[in-house]
């Protein structure tokens, strides 16, 4: 059996991915570690690794996201002209309710969207794309009863 157990996404800064993922789009904090040392060091490859991880765990508790601050190396940046098309991993998509009041709290503090929450064309969900604070395309989608 295989199951997806998180998304890691590698931020620049811990409490402004925590005001993003956690104070706007309701996930819980399930476990904070400061991380180092050999077993660190031997499953991520690295040489003196340094980080502080963050689970944030959904509603449910079916998916979390863990977000990973390093202390060493220092985060590198990239590219991130990349648009929803780019090969490889381009988001994550989150199912969420009230999709319409979140949208404009979440436009409030401040986080940008490509449109507007819209129905999909086959009318069963409202669907948009916003960025967390490093640039990760996240999606947001409200599951709707389908059309009569």
């Amino acid at each position: 059996m295989t199951m997806l157990r998180h998304v890691g996404i590698v931020v620049s800064d811990l409490e402004r991915a925590l005001f993003f993922y956690r104070d706007l789009l309701g996930f819980s904090e399930a476990r904070i570690m400061d991380e180092s040392g050999d077993f660190i060091d031997a499953i991520l490859g690295m040489n003196k690794a340094h980080l502080r991880t963050v689970k944030l765990a959904s509603a449910d508790n079916a998916s979390q996201i863990e977000l990973l601050e390093f202390m060493n190396p220092l985060v590198r940046d990239i590219n991130r002209n990349i648009d929803l098309s780019t090969r490889g991993p381009t988001h994550i998509a989150l199912t969420v309710d009230g999709l319409e009041a979140l949208h404009q709290r979440m436009s409030a503090a401040g986080v940008e969207f490509t449109t507007a929450p819209r129905r999909s064309v086959d009318g069963r969900a409202l669907v948009t794309f916003c960025r967390d604070p490093d640039g990760t395309y996240v999606e947001l989608v409200e599951l709707l009863e389908p059309p009569q």
